[in-house]
């Protein structure tokens, strides 16, 4: 094999690449040769697999294997730490050992810096996850073709074949296709007193929502938990290829987020913060992603402010007009972390009925803070904050229009709000807000606003710590939100994740594709960082906080903030120039 033809080299200078191939070594291994050794010194080089195949071992259970054009050894050198894997020649191999010298030059080009911060994520999956894991295609979990019946079909019909066939579901012909389940049956049929002579097309659920078939099963773990769903049909481009149910991932997931989700309607308030902490770590521990995590439990914060306003609801009686509960900050772009306060707000379609609102508001709240989530230190939160729509829109109007710097520094987390629970839709008010973002003024305070947070950064690019610390929500996360938050606003778009905003962000031209590329990229390192740190803290006892100890990182994490770092101190700049603010 040429090694001039395989990523991250043949993307370099020709010159560049030549000079890095003359630092390499050839080396020929026979067959059983241990290569790098679990747990054993940090790895020397930076290998290139040339010919022959080398197994991946983790203890004496083979989880992977390499072949000519994959690296190894990088994830030891990025960290400084003992190899996670023994690599173990299959046959006789012939590698190309670069010196690490030669590896960190190779670092200096952003296209190989991105290529192996891919290949240490995928090596920490093989060594968190088990055979059956979290990020294996759900499709895997299909037991056996769907079953499908006719809308004409009356619902005494659909249950007999549900009986018959064992199982929970049918899917219901039709363009758009439909679903009926077995909770349907019972809430939509039996509840509702109709006869079983019904149509079953009364009753079913339309349009469909289903995921490919190839989706990794966190994704489709998150999806049902947003969506409160127990059935999850599946495709392979436009056939429905099976139905997975809650019961199957709870099967295949010892800890699952579905499992809590079933609890969350019965579950003591007081323990709530302990169970999503401990379901925070088993996740972690397996190897999903930060932000990922951050989904999970930002859905099931959901389904507990739907149970506190279904509460309130019975309590108080059905709503004098129709509303919407909301939450914004990082609630509302759905990135939570052990650390969070309350941010939510009140939509009413119409004013008055005070008494009303005000009590299911402080209903919602201090279940909140029953659960272990305070109360906001800047009050936003239903309780104070109460408009009509009418109103909503009129205050957003008022900060896009005449824009004051600071009123707004506090108020853009309002740009990231999301409906929960209720019935009133915000299209009105996501027009005004579209309407708004146009607004050269608003956009020119909102770049100002970005700029507020600064990585630390001092002489030479080194870290300035604040007795040894450096909060990572102030000087890392919020600044890089900030920016995605303009961006994709920029972009005439109502995206509300960090990474989402960059995607569009990059599609549209209002950002650079590499620029979104590098900030996502930072965004994910700093938000694991700060998750791992706080479930360490929980674990000893400690403080859970946004600020980590400089000193305790690994070279390999040092290295990753500091990049971090540098993308964002880049594209502050970057902004700066744009919108001329000096």
């Amino acid at each position: 094999m040429d090694p001039r033809t395989v990523p991250p080299l043949k993307d370099l200078p020709a010159a560049e690449r030549e000079a890095l191939l003359q630092e390499a070594l050839e080396e020929v291994h026979p067959a059983g040769s241990r290569l790098l050794e679990q747990g054993g010194e940090p790895a020397p080089a930076l290998y290139l697999l040339l010919e022959g195949q080398v197994a991946l071992l983790d203890g004496e259970k083979e989880v992977g294997t390499l072949e000519a054009g994959d690296f190894f050894g990088f994830p030891s050198l990025l960290s400084g730490e003992p190899p996670a894997f023994s690599v173990v020649a299959k046959g006789p191999v012939r590698v190309l050992a670069f010196p690490k010298e030669a590896f960190q030059k190779l670092l200096v080009w952003p296209q190989a810096a991105r290529f192996f911060g891919q290949g240490l994520a995928e090596r920490v999956r093989l060594r968190a996850a088990p055979d059956l894991s979290l990020f294996v295609p759900v499709g895997r979990l299909i037991r056996r073709a769907p079953a499908f019946i006719s809308p004409g079909a009356t619902v005494e019909e659909a249950a007999r074949k549900m009986r018959q066939e064992g199982i929970s579901s049918l899917l219901v012909e039709g363009d758009p296709l439909g679903i009926l389940t077995d909770r349907d049956l019972r809430n939509r049929v039996l509840a509702e007193g109709r006869p079983p002579s019904t149509p079953v097309g009364a009753v079913m659920t339309t349009p469909l929502f289903s995921l490919p078939a190839e989706t990794p099963v966190y994704e489709a773990l998150a999806a049902m938990v947003e969506r409160g769903i127990h059935h999850l049909p599946l495709t392979e481009g436009d056939r429905v290829v099976g139905v997975v149910t809650h019961t199957d991932l709870l099967l295949n997931q010892a800890q699952s987020p579905l499992l809590l989700l079933r609890r969350i309607e019965r579950l003591e308030m007081e323990r709530y913060s302990l169970e999503v902490a401990s379901l925070v770590e088993g996740l972690f521990q397996r190897g999903l992603g930060g932000v990922e995590i951050g989904r999970v439990v930002a859905s099931l914060n959901d389904a507990l402010i739907r149970r506190l306003v279904k509460e309130a609801e019975a309590a108080l009686g059905p709503p004098p007009a129709a509303y919407a509960f909301l939450v914004f900050g990082s609630e509302g772009r759905r990135e939570q972390a052990l650390l969070t306060d309350q941010d939510n707000a009140l939509a009413l379609a119409e004013a008055g009925h005070e008494a009303y609102f005000q009590a299911l508001a402080e209903h919602v709240v201090g279940g909140l803070i029953r659960a272990g989530i305070p109360e906001c230190k800047g009050g936003y939160m239903a309780t104070r904050w109460r408009k009509t729509l009418w109103e909503w829109q009129e205050t957003f109007r008022r900060w896009m229009e005449a824009p004051e710097p600071q009123a707004l520094l506090e108020t853009q987390i309002f740009f990231d709000l999301r409906p929960v629970a209720g019935s009133l839709s915000l299209r009105p008010l996501e027009e005004t807000i579209l309407e708004g973002s146009r607004k050269g003024v608003f956009l020119y305070h909102l770049a100002r606003a970005s700029l507020e947070f600064r990585p630390p950064l001092g002489l030479f690019g080194r870290v300035r710590t604040e007795e040894g610390f450096v909060d990572l929500k102030r000087h890392a996360i919020a600044p890089i939100v900030a920016l995605a938050r303009l961006y994709a606003l920029m972009a005439g778009s109502l995206a509300k994740g960090t990474v989402e905003r960059f995607k569009v962000a990059a599609e549209a031209g209002t950002l650079s594709l590499e620029g979104a590329e590098r900030l996502e990229e930072a965004f994910r390192f700093f938000f694991a960082l700060r998750l791992k740190h706080q479930l360490k803290a929980l674990e000893q006892g400690g403080e859970v906080s946004n600020r980590v100890l400089w000193s305790s990182l690994s070279p390999g994490e040092r290295r990753k903030a500091l990049e971090g770092f540098r993308a964002i101190a880049e594209m502050q700049e970057s902004t700066a120039n744009r919108f001329q603010l000096r």
